[in-house]
């Protein structure tokens, strides 16, 4: 049986992923773990790896198509000439298994998305008739177009809208016609991203409505579109900040070994170790020995992580990334700085892959690099704690009663107080405060 290209899901709310380039064409031979498209997720865009070796056919989703996620959108059959010729006759029973088979009871073949667009608008499929004998989403787009409007009960036409449950959810939360908003989905379908939108220029409208009569209408702003990073960012730490109940712990710690430390390991490994490297050792030393830290709340349990995997906050241009360092306990510093700066720079070129993003039981924020003192983090979700890291500066400390000058930064830990309390985030600063002013004291 071929392997099935699909598109992929990384994370629960996501619904759809936009095909940005196909790196191999139909018919190209690949090996397994071979980048052979790049999407567009609700996160970021990641190149898609092959599942299987073999022979790439049946390529469905064109570049700029949006799909929903778990839906086949390639194959990849055996390079030998039996199962490349075996290809036509087997890709209907594949896309079966993808949700596109024809129903049963009527005999009507429909791709997964047509039968999805059927659904939402209450369409027998059975009603409509193609060339090919089998219906696409566009046969049943002019379909709906075809039919005539639906009277609301205020007398005015109203489209029947195809939307996500989401958007659906979400629009009624707001008091939204989900008729009148015009969708980004695939055939037009309103996603959440579009009822967001729309909620906040309604808001703009209702500020105006009420605007004293006589008064100077103010000029409003340029809208400036964001993309689909930034929009799920954005949705991503309202949700964390609205249902996640934070808290913050701060402590000044003194970085002079940290500093002797860097150079020295600079030296010795002859490669580009930078602070966030030792921070990230010395944070995933320091969950080792708390990982309640490590955790998340989750369906009112608090699931603790097997393995300590760190993200960073990458800034791009896009938006906000948290590419992952699996298993980073067990990691060098040559190998930590390594990794680090390889995923740096594929989130800034837009190569992550899926693996590359997910995992994280606890993030580093670094924003010392731009001079910032001292920050509050908001947790990345599903996580139960992130550190926010200012820069290191020269400052006036008590040293043995006496005033002394010396090299300090400020850590904050931020916590969902669901999955961590107070004295167990209090404990794992505390040990990590220690960590970096005796660094190699713990990691002996």
């Amino acid at each position: 049986m071929p392997a099935n290209v699909i598109m992929p899901a990384l994370e629960l709310a996501q619904e759809t992923g936009k095909v940005l380039r196909w790196l191999k064409a139909p018919g190209d031979t690949v090996r397994k773990g071979e980048p052979i498209v790049e999407i567009e997720t609700d996160k970021v865009t990641v190149e898609v790896e092959a599942p299987a070796a073999g022979v790439l056919r049946e390529v469905t989703a064109g570049e700029g198509d949006v799909v929903p996620v778990g839906q086949t959108i390639a194959l990849i059959f055996a390079s030998d000439e039996a199962g490349a010729r075996a290809a036509d006759q087997t890709v209907e029973a594949v896309r079966r298994i993808g949700g596109a088979a024809a129903s049963a009871s009527s005999g009507v073949k429909a791709s997964p998305l047509a039968r999805k667009i059927a659904e939402q608008h209450g369409i027998d499929l059975t009603q409509i008739q193609t060339a090919s004998g089998r219906i696409e989403k566009a046969d049943v787009l002019a379909y709906v177009e075809s039919r005539p409007a639906a009277v609301a009960g205020n007398g005015t036409a109203a489209r029947l809208a195809a939307a996500s449950p989401k958007a659906r959810r979400l629009a009624s939360e707001r008091g939204l016609d989900i008729g009148a908003l015009r969708g980004s989905g695939p055939g037009g379908a309103i996603l959440a991203g579009d009822v967001s939108a729309a909620a906040a220029s309604a808001g703009v409208r209702e500020a105006q409505r009420f605007q004293a009569p006589g008064a100077p209408v103010a000029a409003q702003p340029a809208a400036q579109p964001v993309g689909t990073v930034w929009r799920i960012m954005a949705e991503r730490m309202t949700q964390s900040w609205t249902t996640a109940p934070h808290f913050y712990l701060v402590r000044e710690v003194t970085v002079s070994r940290l500093v002797s430390w860097l150079a020295q390991a600079r030296k010795q490994t002859g490669a580009h170790v930078t602070y966030t490297d030792l921070l990230v050792r010395l944070v995933a030393a320091t969950l080792v020995r708390h990982p309640a830290v490590n955790a998340s709340w989750k369906d009112g349990t608090i699931v603790r992580n097997a393995d300590i995997n760190i993200g960073l906050a990458v800034a791009i241009d896009a938006g906000l990334v948290v590419p992952v360092l699996h298993k980073a306990d067990t990691l060098s510093l040559a190998e930590m700085a390594t990794r680090r700066e390889d995923l740096v720079t594929r989130a800034q070129a837009g190569k992550l892959r899926p693996a590359d993003i997910q995992g994280a039981g606890f993030t580093i924020s670094n924003l010392g690099m731009y001079g910032v003192d001292a920050f509050n983090a908001i947790v990345n979700p599903p996580q139960a704690a992130i550190l926010a890291v200012g820069r290191i500066a020269d400052r006036v400390i008590a040293v043995n009663g006496q005033p002394a000058v010396q090299p300090t930064m400020v850590l904050t830990v931020s916590c969902d107080h669901r999955a961590v309390d107070g004295a167990r985030g209090a404990q794992f600063l505390g040990a990590l405060a220690e960590a970096i002013e005796e660094p190699l004291a713990l990691l002996v």
